[in-house]
């Protein structure tokens, strides 16, 4: 039969239009790989086995295959080498924690601004809440102080925390009692795994009622530190700690500067204080009236303690300091008191009474203030004021320079005190942070 040539036409048409497509599917669409190869026969063995005809193997082969292979093998050596390089930058890399700090007690002031140099804000010291962070080792410590930081209102974040307590008196110790029965709670609950307590301890060392949280006796505080000669002192969990300047009245951080340093100064020293009846400060004044020298230092005698300190009574106790080679430092209720920090810091040379005074503090040959005599301390220890005259006289027969050299070994050793207090500190804290993990 005779195909018309139209329809033959068409017909051809739809024959390469189809095998077009057919093409491109498997150009474009189909899962094979392609690659350079030719196929060839391969005999296996060259004879018959087993009666029977020698299957022959088709294979693939590839002229490039060796190349590949060596290819391959060296790119994931390397990409190995490279995962095993950041590895090590990641094993290398310091781990560091997160450290938080309640300061409940105005010697937290201390810690944070005067010890660890942490910044603060706002900058108002009577601000209802205030906060700073900084990293200092392996921690990175935020602080939080202030009325406001009340319990259960604290960020969290971490899984340390530092709790600065004031344990001086009663009505301290029950307040403090109540913020160590939430960090209880929040230890039970596993919100916090390690926890250390700095507090300013009982003027006496009376501090039984702490005993019974730390860890060694069944509690969960594992780091004291401790103000005052404490017995309990063993530099493995409890650690003696500097009680510093008066923070609660404000006293501020004072950088050294050239004037400090250098400056003239019209007194040979100053006692601005309470004198109380039958102490070693009424004394010290009696001694200064007999000796004639009262008029070559700077005294304000008080007969009743004030604990609020004025803009105006600060700056006159700053610039007494300023202008004073010495210090004198009468004991209180006990030997150290925030009067040799804040001598320290003016470059006033502390003269200080070097006695015992009565309670459960440690004794021995380097108590009282062996934490400072330890640290070198360039101060001059008195246990007797009837002695106040020679100390003078011989203060007199200094020339301004050597004034000017002891003042600037006392500036630099208090700054090298603070730094090695906050070494100390950071190196407990992360020792005890990081055994667990």
């Amino acid at each position: 039969m005779k195909i018309p040539k139209r329809k033959l036409f068409l017909l051809i048409i739809f024959a390469y239009v189809a095998f077009s497509l057919y093409a491109a599917y498997n150009v474009f669409f189909s899962t094979k790989v392609l690659s350079r190869v030719h196929r060839v026969v391969k005999k296996e063995n060259s004879g018959v086995r087993d009666g029977g005809v020698a299957p022959f193997l088709t294979e693939e082969w590839n002229p490039w295959e060796d190349e590949q292979v060596e290819y391959n093998s060296a790119l994931n050596k390397r990409r190995e080498a490279f995962k095993q390089h950041l590895g090590r930058i990641d094993k290398n890399k310091p781990k560091r924690h997160k450290v938080q700090i309640w300061g409940k007690a105005a010697i937290g002031l201390y810690l944070w601004e005067h010890i660890l140099e942490g910044p603060l804000s706002p900058t108002d010291k009577v601000a209802q809440w205030r906060e700073g962070e900084l990293q200092s080792g392996r921690i990175d410590f935020s602080f939080y102080t202030g009325p406001a930081v009340v319990q259960g209102h604290v960020p969290l974040g971490m899984n340390s925390l530092v709790l600065i307590l004031n344990g001086r008196e009663q009505q301290k110790v029950s307040y403090s009692t109540r913020w160590l029965e939430h960090v209880k709670t929040m230890v039970q609950s596993h919100t916090v795994s390690h926890v250390a307590v700095v507090l300013l301890g009982n003027e006496h060392c009376n501090n039984d009622w702490i005993g019974p949280y730390l860890k060694r006796n069944g509690g969960f505080v594992e780091l004291l530190f401790l103000v005052y000669d404490s017995p309990w002192v063993n530099d493995k969990d409890v650690f003696q700690w500097p009680l510093g300047v008066a923070t609660y009245r404000q006293f501020p951080m004072i950088r050294p500067n050239p004037q400090l340093i250098t400056s003239n100064r019209p007194y040979l020293c100053n006692f601005l204080g309470t004198v109380y009846k039958n102490s070693s400060r009424e004394t010290l004044m009696r001694v200064l009236r007999q000796s004639g020298l009262e008029k070559e230092c700077i005294t304000a005698a008080r007969e009743k303690w004030l604990p609020q300190e004025t803009e105006d009574t600060l700056k006159r106790y700053q610039t007494a300091l300023a202008q004073s080679e010495l210090t004198l430092c009468p004991v209180g209720v006990n030997t150290e008191c925030y009067r040799i920090y804040e001598a320290c810091a003016y470059g006033s040379v502390p003269v200080v009474e070097d006695v015992l005074t009565p309670g459960t503090c440690a004794a021995g040959p380097t108590s009282p203030l062996r934490l400072l005599k330890a640290a070198g301390a360039p101060f001059i220890f008195i246990s007797d004021w009837k002695d106040l005259p020679v100390i003078l006289e011989r203060e007199r027969g200094l020339n301004q320079e050597q004034r000017v050299d002891r003042r600037r070994r006392l500036l630099e050793w208090y700054a090298g005190f603070r730094q090695q207090m906050k070494e100390k500190f950071t190196e407990v804290i992360e020792d005890t942070v990081f055994k667990s993990g």
